[in-house]
């Protein structure tokens, strides 16, 4: 009999969703706006420490606002980190702007300061700068931000730290969103808490946030008829999914504590097999472990990331590889990229030899032993095979 489906990252309800939902029923507040946007905006700025919160459609959305309160427009270019979901660069393309991807490096997986570095160098010296740098806090950790912030105060150039995946993890006690000119969220389905569908754009400038929710709501002049002087978007958060963030705001330190057991355990069971290396969490940062990631070394393991996968498929769980690098996606094809170093490019090896597991909250001990014993066997059935093939 097939064994239960072990999913990558289910939501995991808190209990106290129903009683946001109904108040809203109760009182007809089912449209977009409403109290429990007012209230969610208001707990996420507060519980990250930045002045305003603005809760829009999607964490796409927050970036496409922050692209546009920047005046990004068509011909100008963005450095954007290129180990992260295509949402992370989409409104780049929305603008008119131009991408230009920076690898990863070893120590976070997230943007490297020194191709960061170089990438400013040659754009100075061909006269141009970047309009915005797009910072991806990858599965959960932070980027090396004192060094990358640095970089860009030296340029002037703005950051929108993509904290998508990174709600709950700090750097050096500060939360995670809140380095750049703007910060975003995203409460996907498989985010470490969820709206169903959702996002967060954060920041210290209020005026800015203020010129976002005018975007955000079809850019309407104040006017007793509809009239309107720009062009906006229809990216405002329901009333309804923001009483489930609140919700799900309420037990988020209890998730991320979760999550970071089960790294642990995986950690304490597989990393001592030879081969097998886990995402780094720098020193004096506190990841979520939103996903646990790790990669394999196919000469020392004597298998390869396709097939541990396959493995893993068969026996009903879900894994996936790391993110695809952006500057490797066909819908880029030729766009400018700037490596960790001139002979190493991280990202490339993160993506031909990294997993995710299973990593929701609501995980059970049994299903992550399922899993872990399902790679060891893997593992060591390989390493059989390659022992029989010695002693021919």
């Amino acid at each position: 009999m097939k064994q239960s489906k072990v999913f990558l990252s289910p939501p995991h309800l808190s209990g106290s969703e129903q009683k946001y939902i109904d108040e809203a029923l109760r009182t007809n507040w089912i449209a977009p706006l409403g109290p429990n946007v007012d209230a969610f905006e208001t707990e996420i700025a507060a519980y990250v420490g930045a002045n305003d919160a603005v809760a829009v459609s999607s964490g796409t959305a927050a970036i496409h606002l922050a692209l546009s309160l920047l005046k990004v427009e068509k011909g100008d270019k963005v450095f954007c980190s290129t180990l992260t979901f295509i949402a992370s660069a989409n409104p780049i393309i929305y603008q008119g702007a131009e991408p230009i991807f920076i690898d990863s490096e070893p120590d976070t997986w997230n943007m490297s300061p020194l191709a960061l570095e170089r990438a400013f160098q040659d754009a100075f010296n061909e006269g141009y700068l970047p309009k915005a740098v797009i910072v991806v806090n990858l599965y959960g950790q932070s980027a090396k931000m004192d060094e990358i912030v640095s970089i860009c105060n030296r340029y002037s150039v703005p950051i929108i730290e993509d904290a998508a995946e990174s709600l709950g993890a700090t750097y050096k006690g500060k939360a995670s969103g809140t380095f750049g000119m703007f910060g975003i969220f995203s409460f996907n389905g498989n985010k470490i808490i969820t709206t169903s569908g959702g996002g967060m754009l954060v920041s210290n400038n209020s005026d800015k946030l203020l010129k976002a929710r005018f975007l955000a709501t079809q850019a309407r002049d104040p006017a007793p008829h509809y009239q309107h002087s720009r062009i906006g978007f229809n990216y405002r958060m329901s009333n309804i999914l923001a009483g489930i963030g609140r919700a799900q705001l309420e037990v988020l330190e209890e998730r991320v504590l979760a999550r970071r057991a089960i790294f642990e355990r995986y950690f304490r069971e597989l990393a001592p097999i030879p081969g097998i290396s886990f995402m780094p969490e720098l020193k004096d940062t506190r990841s979520n472990r939103w996903l646990t990631a790790f990669t394999v070394n196919a000469v020392e393991t004597g298998i390869n990331t396709s097939e541990v996968l396959k493995a893993l498929s068969e026996e009903n769980i879900e894994a996936r590889p790391v993110w695809k690098p952006l500057h490797l996606q066909p819908v880029f094809e030729g766009v400018r990229y700037y490596p960790h170093s001139l002979n190493e490019n991280i990202s490339e090896k993160l993506f031909l030899n990294g997993i995710c597991l299973p990593s929701g909250s609501n995980l059970t001990e049994d299903n992550q032993l399922r899993v872990i014993n399902c790679i060891k066997n893997v593992i060591n059935k390989s390493s059989k095979e390659r022992d029989v093939i010695h002693i021919i």
